[in-house]
């Protein structure tokens, strides 16, 4: 994979851009060098997700899974564990990601 997008999706897109800068911090460490990796609120998720390889929600907002699923079919959505949010673990997200979509 040549350039990796990820779009993080929450209620208003502050407390992500914290968790942004890990989750890339940690794809840099596998190896990833050309990492996007976004937080916006839920209200530009429209503007902001093309091109996504995946749009991650946090869990505050994971009762709008199925109509972001519905919205962008040809992207998987997925949300964030509560304990992994809450701590702020980029690392394990990423490591979940990478292992799940095989990066």
């Amino acid at each position: 994979m040549e350039k990796l997008k990820i779009t993080l999706v929450c209620a208003a897109g502050m407390s992500t851009s914290l968790l942004c800068k890990k989750i890339i911090d940690a794809a840099k460490k596998k190896g990833f060098n050309e990492i996007e990796c976004n937080a916006y609120p839920s209200s530009e998720l429209k503007k902001c997700a093309q091109g996504s390889d995946v749009i991650l929600l946090g869990p505050q907002i994971s009762y709008e899974e199925k109509k972001v699923k519905e919205q962008f079919p040809d992207i998987p959505v997925i949300v964030i564990p509560m304990k992994d949010y809450g701590l702020m673990n980029g690392e394990k997200i990423f490591n979940d990601l990478a292992a799940q979509f095989g990066w």
